[in-house]
């Protein structure tokens, strides 16, 4: 159950609860929540409001006398329901960098600081010449952090990865990156949970990655808890932290993206259309757990924050084996 509140600079947010064997959409403002019915939302459901979202009309209801109940009473669960989830690899630089410079001093003759020099120069000319790198997940992992983290335990290598999420609004198919922004509802927070020995194949190497059964078991997309509206985030420059049992593990910024929000969302629509609701994953910073040799285990909690998006909390457990 997620009982803190919404950022005091963000004026509003949605979310959805559990209401007995359903869900319901509801406006966040501070520490409450208050139900939104169609007639409110001026559409039929969360996804067709956000094909063309009216952040002004919700805002009337801010200090509507309305339903609020206090956010510490209901229970969160994700707050979108998308048909498609994007995710963007190998997109902050400092990440990458240490990704690549650890390779070559462990396989080169290169000292530590020419390899970083090296690896330095490859993420520019890559920022500079190439394009981003796309995977699919499987929108059945999209799960709030009222769902424990269950553990495989046909691994011992279960890895985080916190993302800023963009959250689609109008249908996006083959747009520009000047007009990309224009197809934005807003921003969630996602914990990208992988499985790191089944990254890639052992048995036919040349296939390379295998991002199915790496990244898609039950729940492994934690999402949430809020949604907020793109108007008031500055996508641009948040601090994105993830603490594991009280300690930081990951403390970026995407300011360090490679690919930029609007060069995303044009490189994702041009083999397919981004729908209203779908999540777009823009990559994570460094500090995984591959990077601290130190990978979940049962009864972590991991504490994941954007700025002005509230804070995710999700309980890992091991799985119970079956008779």
């Amino acid at each position: 159950m997620t009982t803190m509140s919404l950022d005091p600079q963000t004026p509003f947010a949605l979310a959805r609860y559990r209401e007995g064997a359903g869900t319901r959409l509801g406006l966040v403002v501070r520490d409450r929540i208050r139900p939104l019915d169609a007639d409110e939302l001026g559409a039929a459901g969360l996804n067709a409001f956000l094909a063309a979202p009216d952040w002004d009309r919700l805002a009337g209801l801010v200090d509507d006398a309305g339903e609020w109940m206090p956010l510490a009473d209901v229970t969160l669960t994700a707050p979108v329901e998308p048909r498609q989830v994007l995710q963007a690899g190998a997109n902050y630089r400092e990440h990458v960098i240490e990704l690549v410079a650890a390779g070559l001093t462990n396989n080169s003759d290169r000292t530590p600081e020419e390899a970083r020099e090296f690896a330095a120069k490859m993420m520019d000319d890559r920022a500079a010449n190439g394009e981003p790198y796309f995977f699919i997940g499987l929108p059945a992992c999209v799960v709030g952090d009222d769902v424990s983290l269950v553990l495989p335990g046909y691994s011992d290598v279960h890895d985080w990865e916190l993302e800023l999420a963009i959250v689609i609004g109008r249908d996006a198919f083959r747009v520009s990156r000047e007009d990309a922004l224009d197809h934005v509802a807003g921003y969630t927070i996602v914990n990208d949970i992988t499985t790191r020995d089944l990254v890639f194949r052992k048995d036919m190497k040349e296939i390379g990655t295998d991002w199915y059964r790496s990244k898609n078991a039950p729940g492994f997309l934690p999402t949430g808890p809020f949604l907020v509206p793109a108007p008031f985030v500055d996508a641009g420059d948040l601090t994105v932290q993830l603490d594991l049992n009280g300690q930081v593990m990951q403390n970026g910024s995407t300011s360090d993206l490679l690919f930029d929000i609007p060069s995303l969302i044009s490189g994702a629509s041009q083999t397919m259309p981004l729908l209203a609701g779908d999540l777009l994953l823009t990559g994570s910073p460094p500090g995984n757990g591959q990077h601290w040799k130190r990978f979940l285990r049962d009864a972590d909690v991991m504490t994941g924050t954007i700025q002005g998006l509230g804070t995710q909390v999700v309980r890992c457990v091991a799985e119970v084996p079956t008779a």
